[in-house]
């Protein structure tokens, strides 16, 4: 079943739900305990890094314009997948702690303002 899906019409709900469901008709939830999943997390973070491992730093940005694009979203989204189980297995509310984070990084981190 393919259905659309855009960060403008998809909830963090509706994605951990169908994480959630793909883990759950193959039986992997024994197996996907935080520290699994934490593991997990830093070995696709890891494979996405590999992409850019011997590119020039100024040439990164043009890899949305190469075949690795591809190869690249695949694994980002590796890295999120396994951050998702991990909300779901610990009933963390994504949006909300991202939004406190974010908030925490507002008070540490003030916007400067350039002098004029």
């Amino acid at each position: 079943m393919t259905t659309t899906c855009t960060d403008t019409i998809t909830t963090f709900q509706q994605i951990k739900d169908q994480i959630e469901s793909f883990v759950q008709a193959r039986d992997w939830a024994q197996h996907h305990n935080p520290k699994n999943l934490s593991m997990s997390i830093a070995i696709e973070a890891a494979e996405l890094m590999e992409i850019f491992q011997w590119t020039p730093s100024e040439l990164a940005p043009t890899i949305t314009e190469s075949e690795e694009f591809t190869h690249l979203q695949e694994e980002l989204a590796d890295v999120l997948i396994y951050c998702m189980q991990l909300a779901n297995r610990l009933e963390i509310d994504v949006a909300s702690a991202i939004r406190a984070k974010m908030e925490k990084n507002e008070r540490r981190f003030p916007a400067v303002k350039p002098q004029q």
